[in-house]
């Protein structure tokens, strides 16, 4: 009798367990090396095409370095500037550009810890969610935002699939 009433407890509460008391995890989109390496290539050939020489950081959700390229003839400065714009970038789940244009409205936003305010950073998006940031840097602001913009939509491209 004893062993019976064991077992029908231990049975209701591996029951409760799977059931809805039970608290779930939740899924998560990740950012693949593969899809780093992509988005990369992208960023690079349209920098390439355009004659410009550009560093490109790929970070992952946790602001983890995925991937870096650095094109012949850059600047060793621009190592660290991609990197604080894809920073930016994800951190704050916007393009870098967004701090520039409020910096320009609102000096004291250049004090935002982690705000970066140039254009060049921007996140990657999963279903809406941001798995990542792309930040390029070696042409002018402008050039470095159409090199990551040719970046992220190439990512963006492979994981709507």
């Amino acid at each position: 009798m004893r062993q019976t009433t064991m077992i029908a407890a231990a049975t209701a509460l591996l029951a409760l367990c799977a059931g809805g008391g039970a608290a779930q995890l939740g899924t998560r989109k990740a950012l693949t090396l593969e899809a780093a390496r992509r988005a990369a290539a992208a960023a690079e050939e349209y920098a390439r095409s355009n004659r410009w020489n550009v560093a490109i950081t790929i970070l992952d959700e946790s602001g983890q370095m995925v991937y870096f390229a650095r094109m012949d003839g850059v600047q060793l400065g621009s190592i660290e500037v991609s990197r604080r714009k894809a920073e930016s970038a994800l951190k704050f789940r916007r393009p870098s550009k967004a701090f520039a244009e409020r910096v320009l409205k609102e000096p004291h936003a250049a004090a935002i810890p982690g705000a970066f305010p140039y254009e060049g950073g921007l996140p990657l998006l999963h279903g809406g969610d941001v798995v990542g940031a792309i930040g390029v840097s070696g042409a002018t602001n402008e050039q470095d935002g159409m090199a990551a913009g040719a970046g992220a939509a190439a990512v963006a491209g492979l994981m709507v699939k």
